[in-house]
């Protein structure tokens, strides 16, 4: 009989740690708010992981030093080939610790104070924040606002920006956060021929790459062509897809030998690509046990997702949510309400008592927006969306179009 999980068991996280629950007042200037913000879930994690974890702990009481064992590196070729067809070798993966920290690798072994690095906004703003925090350049090639509301990619802006401005490297946040697009394969390999063709490393963020919703599919990467290996780094994590983002456990991948074997010697030189025993487990554990649990848990996001947008269309006009189509973000756009950027900010805060990512935070073109995290049991999804609803009848706020 197959096993069902339960997603709508609300678990109290205050006083752990949670940056999700613990920053709130850091974040927000208030404790007395419903966080849906940071990208972790609300759920508990894959009960496989969480049984492995337990028995290594309390089965073997000797913590020591540790190497990795085949069957970690198997795990994650395995899982990579079969659910995204992306194929490599031991040889060609290493372990990094968090996908954030190896863009920062990534930055500084590749480029040099003062290059130039492209990002596609609006797009998760830790990106921004390492380049100009490692003295590097930010080049903007924004995403366009399609006539359905989507967006699509700037393919003619993005050569342009690679011939004049000769950037170094792009980032490519595939699939993309906060807007969820799952980037196809024939844009992929538009890209990976302009970046060929001018000489730019290309870094695809694939983190979300395994929370790809119905009727879509991940496409990585370094599967699209020749091109792409030629010029491409993908780093990706169990991490989001399981909800154990606590437990650094992120891996890398480069084909192109020129790429790799500097990279990966710089990363071993300095002790920089060793996982610890937890991560390994908890790595393994996911990618051997948890397809299952993934397949319920995207269900039961699904779900949500579709209960947000129906929610805004019937009780909110004044706000659009964007169904994403991949991950557990749903980027809201609340330009409808005509309110200014602090208005809006003191709406979500102050009056719904709800904390969100402001838009703004993800470049120029996000103000105006909000990211919601939807990956939390329904029960205090629904909640926040009724104390939106209220707040913004309680102010009597008319939609602006």
């Amino acid at each position: 009989m197959e096993k069902r999980y339960d997603f709508d068991r609300v678990i109290d996280r205050r006083g752990t740690g949670s940056v999700m629950y613990d920053r709130c007042k850091e974040m927000f200037g208030r404790e007395d708010i419903l966080p849906l913000w940071v990208a972790d879930m609300g759920f508990a994690a894959c009960p496989d992981i969480t049984q492995a974890l337990a028995d290594r702990i309390t089965g073997h009481p000797i913590y020591g030093y540790s190497v990795p064992l085949e069957d970690y590196w198997q795990s994650i070729i395995d899982w990579q080939r079969d659910r995204n067809g992306l194929e490599f070798t031991t040889d060609e993966c290493c372990f990094i610790g968090g996908i954030v920290h190896g863009f920062g690798l990534v930055i500084n072994h590749f480029t040099r104070p003062g290059d130039k690095i492209v990002i596609q906004e609006p797009v998760y703003h830790p990106f921004r924040m390492l380049i100009t925090g490692n003295d590097r350049m930010v080049v903007n090639n924004a995403l366009r606002r399609t006539s359905d509301g989507f967006y699509e990619m700037d393919l003619e802006g993005l050569e342009r920006i690679f011939k004049e401005e000769q950037p170094r490297m792009m980032v490519l946040c595939n699939p993309h956060n906060p807007i969820g697009i799952a980037w196809p394969a024939d844009v992929q390999r538009q890209v990976a021929a302009l970046a060929r063709k001018y000489g730019v490393i290309v870094f695809s963020d694939e983190i979300h790459g395994d929370l790809i919703l119905k009727g879509q599919r991940h496409t990585s990467f370094l599967t699209v062509s020749d091109d792409a290996r030629a010029v491409g780094i993908v780093m990706g994590a169990p991490s989001k897809t399981f909800n154990i983002a606590g437990i650094v456990s992120s891996w890398c991948v480069i084909k192109n030998p020129d790429l790799r074997k500097p990279f990966f010697h710089h990363l071993e030189a300095n002790e920089l690509c060793s996982p610890n025993f937890l991560s390994m487990t908890a790595t393994r554990a996911a990618y051997r046990h948890g397809g299952e649990w993934l397949s319920q848990c995207l269900n039961y996001i699904e779900g949500n997702i579709d209960m947000v947008v129906d929610y805004c269309r019937q009780h909110i006009p004044g706000i659009t949510a964007i169904k994403p189509q991949a991950s557990f973000l749903v980027w809201l756009d609340c330009t409808g309400l005509g309110l200014e950027h602090d208005a809006l900010i003191d709406l979500f805060v102050n009056k719904a008592r709800i904390g969100l990512n402001d838009g703004a935070m993800f470049g120029k073109s996000g103000s105006g927006f909000m990211r919601l995290n939807v990956a939390v049991p329904r029960s205090l999804l629904r909640q926040g969306l009724k104390q939106l609803a209220d707040a913004i009848a309680t102010l009597g706020i008319q939609p602006a179009h």
